[in-house]
């Protein structure tokens, strides 16, 4: 069994494997951003809340899933029971759809590398962007043509996911030996220069500074545990592939602690970069920090770009370091998610490795060719919040019903704590079974509640029924399709 065979060897090269899928872009536009908008220090406090109650608990369940049933998602909720393998099928669904746009976001990293060494675009980053680069389309119906840099880029991206994944375990196990720790040391890079700019203390004092009143908000600590849900890489499968192939007397509770307090604590980390440059372009141009700041693609694409161009020396230079770090960083999450649905298309069909990677990676590039237009931009703000808040939420809501009350969350929390460096209590149970649920179940009424009182983006009714519910709803489609197609033996 291909799956079965493909073993890690040695126990880093999972660990680093693990933060390098959980580790991504987000880490450096979302949660500076989110931390800042909810308390900024005092938002320290749910967030770690939530990473106790909820995150690491379900990292455990799904690397004691996957190490128990030494297979894919799919194959892991088939064993579970039966009529639950759709269920691994939707988790990864939901990933690969993800990646088709995510690899789009990589190939803009890719162009920007390149126009980092000329700081190409000057003084107004926002219209270089939008309409030098993108040429950003009026809205999602008018999709013009292909940027063909952007689609060059794809293209590059797409044939590194595929080699990162050709030899399985062997080759992910040597490519996260660089792409782990190289952006942590670039992250590290720009924190010093950061830091070292006039301003940046102001800016890390609108970062940190605590706003315990906040603490009585329901929505911050909605957007805590928002936060750990989408930063861990829970609810995509990929965390139950990476642990069916840890040899058998593998630890699984202490693995699961170091994999999540890693990413917490680079997210983190990521902040004092973020804040300490827009402190220095508050002061550079006579505005408030409140004013400059931003998250997610405006942060990479706009507003650092803008910093980069004020620096006093060494501009290019740091350009090149801020894109080259976007790209170590995205580049095991891509992969990943597509190593997920690899190892359900090897254990349910009977696919070899090569056959797999080329079939999957090359219809996700097909896919994202939609991104590439003038309006792909349009497609991917509505494809990206959909499939997040309407597809990965329920996904780990399942998992935790399935595991608390199908499977028996005690049965598994004793595998896990077979060969482990220490043990966990019956509270995870009590977890899996009830605080988790009710916690998922609050985020995905919250949503729900949001696209029944507002019209995201303002986009028109047929754009989100397309590209939000439409993806949705194939990935469900495709999930329980999937099921009844043949399978191998």
């Amino acid at each position: 069994m291909e799956v079965a065979e493909d073993r890690w060897q040695k126990r880093s090269s999972f660990i680093l494997a693990a933060i390098g899928s959980a580790v991504g872009l987000g880490n450096v536009w979302r949660f500076p951003y989110i931390c800042y908008q909810n308390g900024g220090g005092a938002f320290l406090i749910p967030y770690f809340v939530a990473l106790f109650t909820t995150g690491i608990p379900l990292m455990i369940l799904e690397f004691g899933l996957g190490h128990m049933m030494q297979g894919s998602a799919p194959k892991s909720f088939f064993q579970v029971r039966k009529r639950a393998e759709w269920v691994g099928w939707w988790a990864i669904l939901v990933g690969f759809f993800i990646t088709t746009y995510y690899a789009v976001i990589m190939s803009w990293c890719f162009s920007y590398l390149v126009h980092s060494w000329k700081l190409s675009w000057g003084n107004s980053a926002e219209k270089f962007f939008s309409q030098s680069f993108l040429h950003l389309s009026s809205g999602p119906g008018s999709l013009g043509g292909v940027r063909w840099p952007i689609l060059i880029g794809l293209l590059l991206t797409w044939i590194f996911i595929y080699l990162c994944i050709s030899k399985g375990t062997k080759s992910v196990g040597k490519v996260v030996l660089v792409t782990v720790p190289l952006p942590v040391l670039l992250l590290a890079i720009l924190v010093v220069r950061g830091l070292t700019l006039p301003g940046a203390m102001e800016g890390l004092r609108f970062y940190l500074t605590p706003k315990f009143a906040v603490l009585k908000d329901p929505k911050v600590w909605l957007a805590a545990y928002s936060q750990i849900f989408f930063s861990l890489s829970l609810g995509f499968g990929v965390l139950i592939a990476y642990a069916s192939y840890l040899p058998r007397k593998s630890d699984i509770v202490n693995n699961a602690f170091i994999t999540s307090l890693a990413n917490c604590g680079t997210s983190f980390f990521a902040g004092f970069a973020v804040f300490s440059t827009l402190g220095y372009l508050a002061q550079v141009t006579n505005a408030k920090v409140a004013d400059v700041v931003s998250g997610g693609l405006g942060l990479a694409f706009v507003t650092y770009p803008t910093v980069i161009s004020l620096l006093p020396f060494a501009a290019s230079l740091f350009g090149i370091l801020f894109f080259l770090m976007l790209l170590t960083l995205g580049i095991d999450s891509a992969f990943s998610l597509i190593e997920a649905v690899v190892a359900g298309g090897m254990d349910r069909w009977g696919l070899n490795r090569k056959r797999a990677n080329l079939i999957f990676c090359g219809v996700a590039f097909l896919l994202g060719i939609v991104f590439t237009t003038n309006g792909g931009l349009h497609w991917l703000d509505i494809v990206d919040h959909f499939l997040n808040n309407f597809g990965l939420v329920p996904v780990c809501l399942v998992e935790c019903l399935i595991i608390g009350y199908f499977f028996g969350p005690s049965k598994l929390r004793n595998y896990a704590n077979r060969n482990s460096d220490f043990s966990i209590g019956g509270w995870w149970d009590v977890l899996i079974k009830f605080v988790s649920p009710l916690i998922l179940l609050g985020i995905l009424g919250w949503v729900v509640w949001e696209a029944i009182r507002t019209h995201y983006g303002g986009y028109p009714g047929w754009a989100l029924g397309v590209g939000g519910w439409g993806m949705v709803g194939l990935a469900i489609g495709l999930a329980i399709a999937f099921m009844f197609i043949k399978r191998r033996g």
